[in-house]
């Protein structure tokens, strides 16, 4: 009897245990699954977008149809209305006091929560919580009673013989009384850091500490370079955040951006603009100019992590 030899090209497929579906049915599947995103996106996103984009070179009041005026909006929102200088400088302001804070904060709270053995998970939440609330208009209101005259931070400061009166009634103070509430809601970041915090090695630490490195030594040279990742993404998500914005100065200011303009942030001057004067081709323009500008800054923000954020597998040459 001789055996037949079987070429490799007629031996019988292996079972798979059914046919795969055609990649265009795959792709047919995924589609059906994305639609809802998709009109969503569609819909409640770019299409408004780009209303507002044709709105900026109308004159449009909301009542009327809208009248084409090219780049008379953009030209006088920058060349001949000192109000919205004046909120670009007041946000710049608050950007400027608010971010760092807060992140510092947040930092210094996840440091702290690192070395707690026991309630950890109740500490969270309960550092978390603001977050959750501060953003409501009812926190902004009982935050302008707090700052008012006679309320408690006024009381507080008399008594401790310090007499400067309700913050929100002096130019001076009344932006820092806006910043407090955005740093008293730290949670978030907080929550980010204390992530990253854990995910350093405790070996590090270790030996820093047989080195006789100092704890202001070990958080400059090993926190902080392992941390940056996290720090620059709570960096550019909170000041994005922070340059819209709006909720907390319309309280403090009861919608008008007082006193003397001291709280008129972008966001409450362009709110100013489009619904209580109805000029909403200008706040359209104004709407447009903030998005290029947190563009521009995220953008730098991009380019200049380079060099102090630091990756596990970058050997050193920061975030390339």
């Amino acid at each position: 009897m001789t055996a037949t030899a079987t070429r490799p090209q007629d031996a019988a497929p292996p079972a798979t245990g059914g046919k795969r579906a055609p990649k265009r049915e795959r792709q047919g599947a995924a589609w059906v699954f994305l639609s809802p995103w998709v009109l969503g996106a569609a819909v409640l996103t770019l299409l408004p977008m780009a209303v507002s984009l044709y709105l900026s070179f109308t004159d449009y009041d909301m009542f009327d149809a809208p009248q084409w005026i090219g780049f008379r909006n953009y030209t006088q929102m920058f060349t001949e209305d000192p109000r919205y200088w004046r909120s670009v400088i007041t946000t710049l302001t608050y950007v400027v006091i608010a971010v760092p804070l807060q992140l510092a904060m947040a930092l210094a709270v996840a440091i702290a929560l690192k070395s707690v053995k026991r309630g950890k998970g109740f500490y969270r939440s309960a550092f978390y919580a603001p977050s959750l609330l501060g953003a409501s208009m009812s926190i902004a209101l009982v935050w302008r009673a707090i700052f008012n005259d006679g309320g408690s931070v006024d009381n507080l400061l008399s008594g401790m013989g310090i007499d400067i009166g309700g913050w929100i009634n002096k130019p001076g103070w009344a932006i820092l009384s806006v910043a407090l509430l955005t740093i008293w809601q730290f949670g978030a970041p907080m929550v980010i850091f204390l992530a990253g915090l854990q995910q350093i090695p405790v070996e590090l630490y270790e030996a820093a500490a047989v080195d006789g490195a100092s704890w202001w030594r070990q958080f400059r040279s090993i926190t902080i370079p392992m941390l940056s990742p996290v720090l620059f993404f709570n960096l550019v998500l909170q000041m994005i955040q922070a340059f819209q914005v709006f909720t907390p100065a319309f309280a403090v200011s009861a919608g008008k951006g007082g006193p003397a303009d001291s709280t008129l942030v972008y966001t409450l001057y362009l709110y100013d603009r489009g619904f209580t004067a109805s000029h909403m081709g200008y706040a359209s323009a104004m709407a447009w100019a903030l998005l290029l500008a947190i563009g521009v800054v995220t953008a730098v923000l991009f380019r200049t992590s380079r060099a102090w954020v630091f990756y596990a597998n970058d050997n050193n040459e920061g975030g390339r």
